[in-house]
């Protein structure tokens, strides 16, 4: 009401009207006191549209742009071309970034790095990832993914939901719209960042994993490497679980009071997650706790394992998280960018990620996850085969490219063993079997059961969906 109103006498009618919605309120609250008050594990009725492949997905985002020409796509034509000009039928007029367009020349610049052939299927992977090549049989890697963005903000939140401009649903949300939570205690969404002191790499925002126009009950839930791994979800000194339940209680009638008032759904979804802080600060702790975790194990993730926020603590984590019934797990992992001495950080690099990305697959596969489990490795675009800088020099880089990059998945759903699509011998242009970045989503969500035309959102008078109007499931990479 309006506090120019206190003068305003309040009629026999206006007392009844407001009394009675007070007691249907507050019958209300008695009814959906505590747990059941939770928010629904359900997802949207009809859904999975058709039978899953995969119960959940993680996602291990290499963020920066890693080089497929020195990690997964072999280009030994570069190697008889070094320091040749890019030629102009190969380029066909594409756009490049302004960090190369002052250059004289774009100078070819093969890999400094062998590969060799890995597993029974033969799958060629780069020296600087044995780890994970020893886990070829396991992997599709795809060399014919394409985007359409060039520069890293608007091609990250292209591959996380769909378009280049922010506002979107991330494809976490969509996947905790649509299929809802297996576990009470847990977000059904969960992101998990790579800290490194020496290394920032490019900037990570929360929307990319944001809930966009979806209920932000949708949203990912970020845990931290170090300290709390959720902010304030500890009481603080002096408060008892039994005083945080009755202040939660009350909280919770006062938030129905005003739902029943104003209609909005934020209230509903603001009780359901004072309800899921509440069960978290149970689940939480043992979740982050590896003290149980055999020594084997842990040894297999790497020595990193031990740093809280290390991309191979994370890794582990995904699987304990896996093990709980999370749907989604966004893993981040930062400073890919090498626009200069390539042959100094990538190894950097790909020592961080190598041995633990192997280790996940091998963990979840002996503990019969795997099979159920959608693990995708990649990053937002990929590097050019000319170098940025004097190839001569040991400092030179790579610039952005996204007309043709690759990845691996493996798990749920997918072959085993097998090379999708192909570069052509300078790795710059697709010229087999293409898959656009929605063709990927579309595939990820086929594997959840979902169809991804399907799965719309009403918002602003249209339907709505990750893939927009576009997207094509890969079949030729489903198992």
């Amino acid at each position: 009401m309006s506090c120019h109103r206190y003068e305003q006498r309040t009629g026999r009618r206006d007392f009844l009207t407001r009394t009675g919605l007070g007691l249907g309120a507050a019958a209300l609250s008695h009814l959906l006191r505590g747990e059941a008050f939770a928010a629904p594990v359900a997802g949207l009725p009809g859904l999975p549209h058709f039978a899953p492949k995969a119960k959940r997905v993680i996602c291990l985002f290499q963020s920066g742009g890693p080089s497929h020409l020195d990690l997964l796509d072999e280009k030994p034509l570069l190697r008889t071309r070094f320091n040749e000009d890019l030629p102009d039928s190969v380029r066909q007029g594409q756009r490049i970034t302004g960090m190369v367009a002052s250059q004289a020349r774009l100078a070819l610049q093969p890999s400094k790095f062998d590969f060799k052939p890995g597993g029974t299927c033969g799958t060629r992977i780069s020296d600087l990832l044995p780890f994970t090549r020893e886990t070829a049989d396991e992997l599709c890697v795809i060399r014919s993914v394409h985007t359409e963005a060039i520069n890293h903000d608007p091609a990250i939140t292209f591959f996380q939901s769909g378009s280049q401009l922010p506002g979107r649903p991330s494809m976490g949300a969509w996947v905790d719209y649509g299929l809802g939570r297996s576990n009470e205690n847990l977000p059904s969404f969960v992101v998990l960042v790579s800290v490194n002191a020496k290394r920032a790499g490019q900037g990570l925002l929360a929307r990319l994993w944001g809930s966009g126009f979806l209920p932000s009950a949708h949203q990912g839930v970020q845990f931290r490497g170090a300290g709390d791994p959720v902010l304030y979800l500890n009481d603080p000194a002096g408060m008892t679980r039994e005083r945080r339940r009755t202040m939660l209680d009350g909280i919770a009638d006062l938030n129905r009071l005003q739902h029943v008032q104003s209609g909005d759904p934020e209230i509903e979804t603001r009780i359901a997650q004072f309800e899921m802080a509440y069960r978290m600060q149970a689940s939480v702790p043992e979740l982050m706790d590896l003290k149980g975790e055999p020594a084997h194990v842990l040894e297999s993730y790497g020595p990193d394992v031990a740093a809280p926020g290390s991309f191979a603590r994370n890794c582990l984590l995904a699987r304990r998280l896996a093990e709980r019934g999370v749907r989604f797990v966004q893993l981040y992992h930062r400073d890919w960018d090498h626009h200069g001495g390539l042959h100094e950080h990538l190894p950097n690099l790909a020592r961080d990620v190598d041995q633990a990305s192997a280790a996940l697959i091998r963990d979840l596969k002996q503990r019969g996850l795997l099979d159920e489990t959608l693990v995708i490795w990649g990053g937002e675009f990929g590097r050019t085969p000319y170098a940025q800088g004097d190839a001569h020099r040991d400092r030179y880089g790579r610039d952005h490219h996204g007309r043709a990059f690759s990845l691996w998945m493996a798990g749920g759903g997918i072959k085993r063993g097998i090379v999708h699509g192909a570069t052509d011998d300078f790795g710059f242009n697709v010229v087999e079997n293409p898959v656009h970045i929605h063709d990927l989503q579309a595939t990820i969500l086929h594997c959840l059961g979902v169809d991804h035309e399907r799965l719309t959102f009403r918002f602003q008078g249209r339907q709505y969906r990750l893939t927009d109007v576009h997207g094509k499931v890969v079949k030729a990479v489903l198992a």
